[in-house]
């Protein structure tokens, strides 16, 4: 499906780790008809570390803006504004590398760019028409990411905390939180905060029907 590119709304949503982002995408999506979002998630995009050695890989940082591939993100994100599909790369946190097989993303009236650092590159932060951050209490966000990097990353509570006071941290005070002052809407307590959640469901509504 072509979709012109003036009548397309592009939604950034950005926060800490843990702080509720994908629950504000899950309920923002739930706005519109099946098929009308794309979600693309910085995740995603990743830079491929297969060149690494495997014992070297953990010592990535995750949380530093140079761990992602940029150029690719706002090239893709062009492509879906021109009407054109792309291949959204696949990322294992558990080898550090990019699978072969790719997502096929269509363009659609809608699209969400997800992640942590997504306002600390202002070329993308150019394509974007709705800039959301997430904000959440640094406790309620770690207790979030003990429980989904026990379950989904294999690490102990005790990595986990180790990991958030060397990395997580201190990488949130100096590229996530003053990244907050170029949102255009700020989301205390996350999804589960309803009053914020009309609020944008609004605005989302007024700049589509601007469009």
């Amino acid at each position: 499906m072509q979709q012109n590119q003036k009548n397309m709304l592009v939604i950034g949503i950005a926060g800490g780790t843990g702080s509720g982002k994908t629950t504000v995408v899950r309920r923002i999506a739930e706005l519109f008809p099946p098929g009308d979002v794309s979600i693309i998630p910085q995740d995603s995009y990743y830079k491929d570390s297969s060149h690494i050695p495997v014992e070297e890989r953990q010592n990535i940082n995750f949380d530093h803006p140079n761990a992602f591939d940029f150029d690719l993100l706002v090239k893709h994100v062009k492509m879906l504004k021109q009407g054109n599909a792309i291949e959204q790369p696949i990322y294992s946190y558990l080898t550090c590398t990019r699978a072969a097989e790719t997502i096929h993303v269509e363009p659609q009236p809608v699209i969400i760019i997800e992640g942590i650092l997504i306002y600390t590159h202002p070329e993308l932060c150019k394509e974007m028409s709705i800039k959301i951050f997430v904000d959440a209490d640094a406790d309620d966000r770690l207790i979030r990411v003990i429980a989904r990097d026990i379950v989904e990353r294999g690490r102990t509570v005790e990595k986990v905390i180790e990991r958030y006071e060397k990395i997580l941290k201190p990488m949130h005070l100096q590229f996530i939180e003053p990244t907050k002052r170029y949102a255009d809407i700020i989301i205390p307590q996350g999804g589960h905060n309803e009053v914020a959640i009309d609020i944008l469901k609004t605005t989302i509504e007024k700049a589509l029907q601007k469009r």
